[in-house]
């Protein structure tokens, strides 16, 4: 058989150590943040013209009343479209809003607790090149919105009419007609709106290696690699459905990564079969074919417990478990970007707009950090109140003099030991 997936052992899929960015476009990345930093407007336009994102004289800003007239613009099936996929997301960042409290709780001699407060700006990402993504666009903006952020910037190189009514429908302010580690660094530095706190949303690896450059002057979602796909299935899938899945996740471009673990040889052979008979009826099928014999990989295990123990180490950005009573062994997954349960729960139903975000961890992110929700731009700020300090000063003032600060535990030993 002439397969499209690697067959390959457990463990070999396990071994490599997926970095993110590599050094030269660091090195690059770099250079072009530091000249938006040093000139501004001039140099954003300057790199944006030698990529081809705009043209001499372009404008490349475009201001809330002409994302409202995109918006309007839109025809009505493309229009309604946008509207309910924007409501379930909006719906489900409410919802996750909801579930954050603020805490008041006593300690001694007073009390403290947090409440959450939204960053003040920020800067949503959405590409642009061969595939536009709308998508992005609702998923990053609206629970910013959501969030309660004042400031919402978009930036997209070459937008298309459908990304300008996305921005407007999800409220973004304005958005920047640029891409690349010069759109990053206009944002950063509010080149062309205020400067954002935080800068979110998927991107090539310049992208990515603006936002690695620029950590700690603004916060980010995450570091975005290659898109992936782990479909978990036993003899109980259906081989055309994970084909199509497997298929659905290639065509993103050509370092896509799906990979299948299953627990049925006879289901890995049949997905094989699948792949090479829906791969000629696609319009991407040249895409989707490097991705597959490029990174794509298929592994058979023992069991369940056996496919668990390799997701978890390989926190996949997409985990889709396609085998028999999906919600009773759910549980023993606990590293991926996000989960999609049982055969039914397609990953594109998290790509558009089910409700959970799609800009999620690559690379293994998933085994520290989660994915794009409303708590990406959200803080909870503590605060602590002492009424009678009786039962802190003398133990602030003993640890202080432990670790030779002398002037800490006399500023502890200053509270008398009751409030005046």
């Amino acid at each position: 058989m002439n397969r499209l997936l690697r067959w390959v052992g457990a463990d070999e899929i396990l071994q490599q150590r997926r970095r993110v960015v590599d050094e030269a476009t660091l090195r690059g990345a770099s250079r072009i943040v530091e000249d938006v930093r040093a000139r501004g407007e001039l140099a954003v336009r300057e790199h944006s013209e030698r990529f081809g994102d705009c043209d001499e004289g372009d404008a490349l800003r475009v201001d809330r009343a002409q994302l409202q007239a995109a918006l309007a613009a839109l025809a009505k099936s493309d229009r309604e479209v946008l509207e309910r996929t924007a409501a379930r997301i909006t719906a489900f960042a409410e919802a996750q809003r909801a579930g954050l409290l603020p805490l008041d709780t006593a300690v001694p001699g007073g009390r403290a607790g947090h409440r959450w407060l939204p960053v003040a700006s920020v800067g949503a990402y959405a590409p642009g090149g061969r595939h536009p993504l709308p998508s992005s666009v609702l998923m990053t903006v609206i629970p910013a919105r959501v969030a309660g952020v004042a400031d919402v910037v978009v930036a997209a190189p070459k937008p298309t009419p459908i990304t300008l009514a996305a921005a407007a429908l999800a409220g973004a302010d304005s958005l920047l007609a640029v891409g690349g580690a010069q759109a990053i660094a206009a944002l950063a530095f509010g080149t062309f709106a205020p400067p954002t706190d935080v800068i979110v949303g998927p991107g090539n690896r310049w992208v990515t290696a603006a936002k690695q450059l620029l950590v700690g002057e603004v916060g980010i979602d995450g570091l975005a690699g290659p898109s992936e796909l782990l479909v978990v299935a036993d003899d109980s899938a259906d081989p055309a459905v994970v084909a199509a899945d497997l298929l659905a996740q290639a065509e993103h471009d050509e370092d896509a990564v799906p990979i299948l673990v299953t627990t049925s040889a006879t289901l890995r052979a049949a997905v094989e079969v699948e792949l090479a008979e829906q791969l000629p009826l696609l319009p991407t099928a040249a895409t989707a074919a490097a991705a597959l014999r490029g990174n794509g990989v298929s592994v058979q295990v023992s069991g369940i417990d056996e496919a668990a123990r390799i997701a978890n180490r390989f926190a996949p950005e997409h985990l889709e478990l396609c085998v028999r009573d999906a919600d009773a062994v759910r549980a023993r997954f606990t590293s991926y970007g996000g989960l999609f349960v049982g055969s039914q729960s397609a990953e594109v139903f998290g790509d558009y707009g089910a409700g959970p975000n799609h800009v999620l961890p690559t690379g293994g992110g998933a085994r520290f950090q989660a994915g794009l929700s409303v708590m990406t731009f959200l803080r909870p700020l503590t605060y602590l109140q002492i009424e009678n300090a009786e039962h802190l000063r003398a133990d602030a003032a003993h640890l202080a003099r432990l670790e030779g600060l002398e002037a800490h535990a006399r500023s502890a030993e200053a509270r008398s030991k009751k409030a005046r």
